[in-house]
């Protein structure tokens, strides 16, 4: 249960930019003006309106006749001039808007701001989403950002549960070293805080709301949800007549103003005006724009200096001061942003580590700690869904219902009748190891195949994965746009839901329910990343 962009399961990146706190352009046919704060709700005059081919003449004023209007959803069935239009104003409106994202063609294009641009994948017009199951899973992020706080509490849990795990994957192992040592010398964290998201299906089959996984570190996608959000809205706006649809049954979306305003007040609990925030990134980000929109709203709208940081980077320049103070180049550290660390490809040499133990050890606000890290692991989320294991944590008898109804079937590879199950019925279930980032599940055959290797072997290699139940949510017909070229086809959809929490001892000044975003793939697809290629970014239509 990590972060980024992460991957659609059932089977991660926005990017902003830096602005002024008001900027305005000009057009040829008409000007707008906007803040950093504004970008995800601009609509555009309809005479930007034109085909896809540049060499045409502009379009006529789209009919408002909505009596020409396909079946709800059927979005193969739009007349083609009509989606060419759509997607047109698509394009511009995400170019405009910088629903961009570095292009993986270009070499530099994460590296070198501005090079390389390409819009992000995504999906043209909304899909289907149960307004009740919406709701359910908007009510619950607070419940679980409660409940990652109160395990991540537990040192003794995690390292109890983690412990088979350490002896098999050596990625969980350094990082539980990390928490004992902050065990080991008493390291309290008074000021705790997260952006974390939960992220759902839902069950065709029994029509439930499943969680597929809780992610605790590097949590993305906050403004690209936003910026998706004001795309569909616009594009509604514009021809929901004639599609038949209503741009407030797409939900309001605050995620990127919510990320910014955690992460300022974070900074203000602090409670030096001198320190800044440290934004810990990877060498290479093509999703760096959304993590400089965050700067920026930092910067504009609360005054909060932040920088940007890799951890070999943070090795080299970082210490802590005789006070416990982190320092970076010379710069104080309030809070400790983590856009990195969260997959091994992030630690290539003992400097990255040093980095991140060094933060750890340092009075900085991590965002995320340790040890609310190692809450977000698949096997602390298998723990939990165990029978009597919540209730360790939560008192309140309703939370449990809540939280246990949306607990997919999750399972240990100790479970020897499970494992079996899933040999001889390999497409009921998922084979999950303990990595973040997408792309790394195991299906079908190969699953089968991994079973029995493992069964032969006998050793604790096991201990590295986890086995969850397959969900089969519904699939939709829908409009891909991807290097702006469209094409069709039958997709599911997976629904992230931010929240925000912000602890300073037993007062809490922030649990919230943070906004959305959504992934969307092709329903034959195992994998959904969007920047690796497999899936769109896309809203939710409520119904």
């Amino acid at each position: 249960m990590g972060g980024r962009s992460g991957c659609l399961f059932c089977s991660p990146s926005f990017t902003g930019i830096k602005t002024k706190p008001l900027s305005s352009y000009t057009f040829p046919s008409f000007s707008f003006t906007f803040s950093p704060h504004q970008l995800h709700s601009l609509s555009f005059p309809k005479l930007m309106s034109q085909p896809l081919t540049l060499n045409s003449a502009p379009l006529a004023e789209p009919d408002t006749d909505s009596s020409a209007a396909p079946p709800l959803f059927d979005y193969h069935s739009i007349d083609q001039k009509l989606l060419e239009n759509i997607v047109y104003d698509a394009l511009v409106w995400s170019t405009l808007n910088c629903l961009l994202v570095g292009d993986k063609s270009v070499q530099r294009s994460g590296t070198v701001p501005g090079v390389g641009l390409v819009h992000l994948p995504l999906c043209l017009l909304p899909g289907p989403f149960p307004e009740s199951h919406w709701k359910q899973a908007c009510e619950l992020a607070p419940i679980f950002n409660e409940l990652v706080d109160r395990v991540s509490l537990d040192g003794k849990f995690l390292q109890e549960s983690l412990s088979r795990t350490k002896n098999a994957d050596e990625f969980t192992s350094r990082l539980l070293d990390i928490h004992s040592k902050m065990l080991q010398i008493n390291k309290k964290e008074d000021i705790r805080l997260a952006i974390v998201r939960s992220d759902y299906m839902v069950d065709e089959k029994t029509k439930s709301l499943l969680q597929i996984e809780m992610n605790t570190i590097s949590t993305s996608f906050a403004l690209i949800g936003c910026l998706m959000t004001g795309l569909h809205k616009s594009l509604i706006s514009q021809y929901g007549n004639i599609l038949g649809l209503d741009s407030n049954r797409v939900p309001a979306n605050n995620a990127v103003d919510q990320s910014a305003e955690a992460l300022a007040k974070g900074w203000s609990e602090y409670n030096d005006p001198r320190a800044a925030i440290l934004v810990v990134v990877q060498v290479e980000e093509r999703n760096m724009y959304e993590q400089h929109y965050i700067s920026a709203l930092l910067r504009d709208k609360y005054h909060i200096k932040s920088i940007r940081k890799t951890l070999a980077e943070v090795d080299q320049e970082g210490e802590i001061l005789p006070d416990g103070t982190l320092s970076v180049d010379g710069q104080p550290i309030s809070v400790v942003y983590f856009r990195a660390g969260y997959t091994p490809k992030d630690y290539p040499s003992e400097s990255e580590w040093r980095a991140r133990l060094l933060m750890e050890q340092s009075s900085a606000i991590k965002c995320p700690s340790i040890s609310y890290h190692l809450v977000g692991t698949k096997k602390i989320q298998q723990e939990l869904a165990k029978p009597g294991v919540l209730e360790r944590f939560v008192e309140n008898k309703d939370h449990v219902a809540k939280l246990r109804a949306c607990f997919a079937g999750l399972w240990s590879l100790e479970d020897s009748d499970i494992v079996q199950k899933a040999i001889e019925n390999p497409e009921l279930f998922v084979m999950k190891p303990q990595r973040e980032g997408g792309g790394n599940n195991i299906y079908g055959d190969d699953m089968r195949e991994n079973l029995l290797k493992l069964q032969k072997a006998g050793s604790e290699e096991d201990a590295a994965y986890i086995l969850m139940q397959r969900i089969f949510p519904a699939t939709f017909p829908a409009i891909l746009v991807r290097d702006g070229n469209w094409s069709t086809g039958h997709v599911i959809a997976e629904a992230g839901i931010f929240g925000t929490y912000l602890r300073n001892k037993d007062k809490i000044i922030i649990n919230n329910e943070s906004g959305y975003m959504v992934r969307t793939k092709v329903s034959s697809s195992y994998e959904g990343g969007v920047l690796p290629g497999f899936g769109v970014v896309d809203t939710v239509y409520l119904t």
